[in-house]
């Protein structure tokens, strides 16, 4: 009897294993219990892959029996391409394919832009060198696009929901930047147009007479240096009397390392932002949480460079829940105003982005002391402004919306041998802001999904030290309490044994 009963429950236990086998296969399902819900495909990707009419294809190209380490990768990437093809109902294809023993194949990627990584891996007791491919091709029709290198975490999904937007989008809206005035070149933006150019055709407009603004969904104008035509402003109004939309990063003051100092910078644009009840001060923003800059030093015959906080290089973590502001981790801004909002309620008046708690405002003109020692008393006005945004009839005409930013340079590359790369929430700020200008928010929950930046030194000391030990004494307690109730568990079991008439 005992016999057929264990062969019952062994014929049981294989038959729900198959029936699990089979229903994963036809059903993906997983469960997400990050803070983030980095594993869960966000309302963009839903929409975009449902209403996709024809078939896309993805191939993804990677290396056979990778080491541990890396193939965890491959195993995300094809769990997010079940994803995608569920909900796609068979209009997403996907296949995996290893090139390392196809040199034809190898051959064509390289083409694409498509190049082997080199790993150190441990075989046999030794460290050699292996080439693998961590890559994929996404295709429509005669269009495709190219993800040349495939990395775990939260921007997977934003990468393959892009690569398929790329190519199933064909008339895409304009977006300008206005140029003409000592603004910084449309190459100079290199990571923001990179990721404009997803959603939109981004162009430079001069503002003149022949112009047609009303072709753009939005406009863009960074950090004009040179004073503005007051005819300029004029087509601006007509503009936003049209319901255009109107980003605007304003250089207020101008801050240079190199001589020490401080200045103004006037161009009219701050006298045309005021007559729109937008305040843009003549002052520096300086904040404890700050940037730092490299300050070289002398000791006896020997010169070193060392890092400085400099507070007038404010780092800003504390954002509005909004569609452009939302999902922002650290936002670092070079030489920042105090942005006010004087209007009333006809405009509805967000404040994006303010500075932390020990902040405050120093007014132009002034020499900067990077050797100084700063202390709380410099920092008396907390939640300072730096960005808003506006929305209703910012002109009494027509309903349109505006970003107003306190400065110009958070999110400029540069050109030639002085670009750099600018941190990504910088990027997401002001791409961020235009999206929601041109009524396109699709792409910023996935742009900004996910948890960038969580420096230790910004946790409160009560919650380090409680983490801390939680940490070290949570395994010893589990173990603890594990021993208690096995000893007890062990003590019923031997007051039953003596009891008379015991059966076991």
């Amino acid at each position: 009897m005992k016999n057929k009963n264990l062969y019952l429950y062994i014929t049981l236990l294989a038959g729900i294993v198959v029936l699990l086998n089979v229903l994963s296969s036809r059903f993906f399902v997983r469960a997400d219990f990050t803070a983030d819900k980095r594993y869960t495909l966000s309302d963009a990707t839903k929409d975009l892959v449902r209403t996709l009419d024809d078939p896309v294809t993805v191939t993804a190209y990677f290396t056979d029996d990778l080491p541990p380490a890396i193939a965890s990768v491959r195993n995300e990437f094809k769990d997010l391409l079940v994803e995608y093809s569920n909900l796609s109902k068979g209009n997403l294809v996907y296949e995996f394919v290893s090139p390392n023993d196809d040199e034809q194949l190898e051959q064509e990627l390289m083409q694409k832009g498509i190049a082997p990584r080199m790993l150190n891996v441990r075989e046999k007791d030794q460290n050699v060198q292996k080439t693998v491919y961590l890559s994929a091709v996404v295709q429509y029709d005669d269009k495709e696009e190219v993800l040349p290198l495939i990395l775990p975490g939260t921007s997977m999904e934003y990468d393959l929901t892009t690569a398929i937007k790329k190519v199933v989008v064909d008339d895409k809206p304009f977006v300008g930047f206005i140029q003409g005035h000592g603004e910084p070149a449309l190459d100079e933006f290199m990571q923001v147009v990179q990721s404009l150019n997803v959603l939109y055709n981004v162009e430079g407009v001069n503002l003149s007479d022949t112009v047609q603004l009303d072709k753009y969904e939005a406009l863009a104008w960074v950090g004009p240096t040179d004073s503005i035509p007051q005819q300029h402003f004029g087509l601006l109004e007509r503009y936003i009397d049209n319901g255009g939309n109107l980003m605007v990063a304003i250089n207020r003051v101008n801050g240079d390392l190199q001589t020490s100092r401080g200045e103004e910078l006037t161009t009219g644009l701050e006298t045309w932002l005021a007559q729109k009840n937008i305040d843009v001060e003549n002052a520096f923003v300086v904040d404890n949480s700050s940037a730092s800059v490299n300050v070289v030093q002398q000791q006896g015959h020997f010169r070193f460079q060392t890092q400085m906080p400099f507070p007038f290089l404010p780092m800003l973590t504390n954002f509005a829940d909004h569609p452009v502001s939302k999902g922002l981790e650290t936002v670092v801004l070079r030489f920042a105003s105090p942005v006010r909002f004087t209007g009333d309620s006809a405009v509805a008046a967000t404040p994006l982005a303010i500075s932390s708690e020990l902040s405050g405002t120093q007014r132009a003109p002034l020499v900067f002391n990077i050797q100084k020692k700063w202390s709380k008393n410099d920092f008396r006005e907390p939640e300072i402004p730096v960005a808003y945004a506006l929305e209703g009839k910012i002109t009494n005409y027509a309903n349109s919306r505006m970003v107003v930013i306190g400065d110009a340079d958070f999110a400029v590359n540069g050109s030639g041998q002085q670009a750099q790369q600018v941190n990504a929430d910088n990027v997401n700020f002001m791409v961020n802001s235009i999206d929601w200008l041109a009524d396109d928010t699709g792409l910023i929950d996935l742009r900004t999904k996910g948890i960038t930046n969580r420096p230790l030194d910004q946790v409160e000391d009560g919650k380090k030290t409680f983490l801390k030990y939680l940490n070290f004494l949570l395994p010893v307690l589990l173990i603890l309490l594990y021993g208690i109730l096995r000893h007890q568990r062990n003590r019923i079991r031997r007051i039953k044994r003596m009891q008379i008439g015991y059966v076991k």
